[in-house]
């Protein structure tokens, strides 16, 4: 009598139950899930990094061309384009999206505070 119990407490891989193998499958689907969860997100910050970094070379190309439209534009009109003003906005979008991009991805450290502020 105690051996048919113990056969059903201990069972062994091949003698897996189909309620145990699908069980087993679950959490395997679940752990993969979870895993390709992880690495898709750690992708898509990597991937944003690389299409901030083109759209910063980008921006770059245009000031060149804004500078050379800005050389040959006509004198003596009565409404000027303020090429001076586009390269200055331009250089502000360059600026900020290369310093998220070469931003550390850990957070940096903060000096601890004093706390007592009673003399």
């Amino acid at each position: 009598m105690n051996t048919t119990v113990s056969k059903h407490r201990f069972q062994s891989p091949q003698q897996a139950t189909p309620g145990s193998r699908v069980r087993r499958s679950w959490v395997l689907a679940v752990l993969y899930v979870a895993l390709s969860a992880t690495n898709a997100q750690a992708g898509d910050a990597d991937t944003e990094r690389e299409n901030l970094a083109r759209i910063a070379s980008e921006i770059e190309r245009v000031q060149v061309m804004v500078s050379e439209a800005a050389q040959t534009a006509p004198t003596g009109e009565r409404v000027k384009f303020r090429y001076d003003w586009l390269l200055r906005d331009l250089g502000q979008l360059r600026e900020g999206i290369t310093s998220h991009v070469d931003a550390p991805r850990q957070p940096r450290p903060v000096p601890p505070l004093r706390g007592d502020y009673r003399q």
